[in-house]
């Protein structure tokens, strides 16, 4: 099995900074895409920003040039800087990541159990 472990979600007023980690461990041969998605209340779940292995990078428009993804592959762990906040991002943000457990290639997807974000003054 493995497991997606978050932290760093909080309060913050409008126009802070937050950092969101997320940590994969267990059964890893390697980890292909890797991604922030949120669900805000009364919503569906959207795509925030995805990362490849490879570091390429691709972003939901109404966070572009706000948040930043990045990730460690040694460490399997991606993050999320989140800049310029507004009360719209408020949301539960999940970590999601593309594994294959062992050489044989197939590709299981793993969510963790999601960080509180909120934006309010």
């Amino acid at each position: 099995q493995v497991q997606l472990v978050e932290s760093g979600g909080g309060l913050v007023q409008p126009g802070g900074s937050l950092r969101l980690s997320c940590a994969a461990s267990g059964s890893i041969f390697r980890i292909n895409a890797m991604g922030w998605y949120r669900q805000a209340p009364g919503k569906q779940r959207e795509l925030v920003a995805t990362i490849t292995s490879g570091g390429s990078t691709n972003y939901a428009d109404p966070v572009k040039g706000r948040f930043t993804i990045s990730r460690d592959n040694a460490k399997n762990t991606v993050s999320l800087q989140m800049d310029s906040l507004k009360p719209e991002d408020t949301a539960v943000y999940y970590c999601k990541a593309n594994v294959l457990r062992d050489a044989l290639g197939y590709e299981y997807v793993y969510w963790g159990q999601g960080t509180q974000v909120t934006v309010s003054s």
